[in-house]
């Protein structure tokens, strides 16, 4: 018997597919394997990939611009491994789509990730490896599956992003929030949406407007209802006087430097070298909930890789045991972790403190690649309904610098899923 091409290509696409479904993926950025660090997603607008700030742009990319996102990790098991990329299409709930590969891919979607180099005088051995993600066709949010080409229910990694077409224009200013009580800690988000030539059906309920901060997908504000429509300009206005478009503005992130081992740079308290490893202490911290806002320079709690002897940090940065160290009395009834980008904003057992009580304060270790990082502490109640709050140990300030990112998502007539059809980046409080 003859099976049409068609049957077998729509057999092969579900058995690359049951390994995911089995293991019921988790459309977030997340890493499975103990063994990968520094997984790093960012748009390639230079030739020059040993460029630090690279990192610093998040993984969002224009469609009308042939800019690339590139993909780096490490594998520390130092030993080569075969790993295949492949895409996933999401709503804008992040919840995945119905649309077939077909829909949103321009070739096959499942690539191997061929190119890698070994690490170069490094205690710490590993493989780094680097891809080029393929283009898409449609606007919207992406989840980035790796996982190991020798057993395809084995995730390595999970890591969104999302592609736009700017096909409504976003206006949008930061200011403190209106409400007396919240004007030093809050910041307010007022914008207007305009629509014409665009085709919608119902402007008031079809868009979804979504605002992040800081490029944290835990710090964002969904389900906002405008507050006029002026149907003959085409225009929404957000201007709500019920304070849901208003965040914390949370503190200038800290930062400590480790591009070096061979002397203590920025927030270092000493480096120790060992035959195996190198471990550095970054400075005593403590609470600064308490008092003024005082103004500094961060990345927003992003990250770079960086050695600074040979300014390669790909290959030649080595894996640092970094120690943070907390001086604050025990608190009851809650866990406390050091927090930022480089643990994908995420509370679990990798970035968890615990009080020392010869120290009276509390203590993280972490293996972190070498560069310069943003990181603040967080505090989350251990009750039957934990609750995270960051500004317990850094307080908030409605002067913080801080970036704002608003997405507008629409679902267009005939269309089976969420189009990212208008992104706009604002800053407050920018100081050059």
């Amino acid at each position: 018997m003859i099976v049409p091409f068609r049957l077998v290509s729509v057999l092969f696409f579900w058995m690359l597919m049951a390994p995911l479904v089995a293991q019921q993926l988790q459309t977030i950025d997340h890493i499975y394997d103990p063994k990968v660090e520094t997984v790093l997603l960012f748009p390639q607008i230079s030739t020059n990939l040993n460029d630090p700030s690279l990192t610093l742009n998040p993984p969002i990319i224009s469609l009308d611009e042939q800019t690339p996102l590139q993909l780096e990790f490490d594998d520390l098991t130092a030993n080569y491994r075969s790993f295949r990329a492949r895409l996933v299409h999401c709503n804008a709930d992040w919840q995945r789509s119905i649309l077939s590969d077909i829909e949103f891919t321009y070739e096959y979607n499942d690539n191997p990730i061929t190119e890698y180099q070994t690490s170069i005088n490094t205690k710490i051995p590993y493989f780094h490896y680097r891809f080029t993600l393929p283009r898409v066709k449609l606007p919207g949010n992406y989840l980035l599956v790796v996982y190991d080409e020798r057993n395809r229910s084995n995730i390595i990694f999970t890591r969104r992003f999302c592609t736009y077409q700017n096909r409504l224009q976003v206006n949008a200013a930061i200011r403190f929030s209106s409400a007396p009580d919240r004007q030093f800690s809050d910041q307010q988000i007022d914008m207007a949406i305009s629509y014409k030539g665009y085709q919608v059906i119902s402007p008031q309920d079809d868009f979804k407007v979504v605002i992040r901060q800081n490029y944290r997908d835990d710090r964002v504000i969904r389900g906002l209802r405008p507050s006029n429509v002026q149907a003959f300009d085409q225009v929404l206005e957000y201007r709500l006087i019920d304070l849901s478009n208003t965040m914390p503005g949370g503190n200038e992130f800290r930062f400590f430097d480790t591009r070096t081992v061979l002397s203590r740079a920025n927030y270092i308290d000493r480096i120790d070298r060992l035959a195996d490893r190198n471990i550095a202490y970054v400075q005593v911290d403590k609470p600064r909930n308490q008092g003024t806002y005082i103004q500094s320079d961060d990345f927003n709690g992003f990250f770079v890789i960086d050695q600074r002897e040979t300014n390669n940090g790909a290959t030649n940065g080595d894996y640092i045991e970094t120690i943070f160290t907390l001086k604050i009395p025990e608190v009851p009834g809650v866990d406390v972790f050091v927090n930022g980008a480089f643990n994908f904003w995420q509370l679990n057992d990798r970035n968890k403190m615990t009080f020392d009580p010869l120290l009276s304060a509390y203590r993280a270790s972490m293996l972190l690649k070498q560069g310069v990082y943003n990181y603040d502490y967080v505090v989350q109640t251990t009750g039957a309904q934990p609750r995270i709050d960051e500004n317990y140990i850094e307080g908030s300030f409605s002067g913080t610098e801080n970036d704002y990112e608003i997405f507008v998502y629409h679902r267009p007539p005939a269309a089976r899923a969420d189009q990212l059809v208008a992104y706009q980046k604002v800053g407050v409080n920018k100081r050059k």
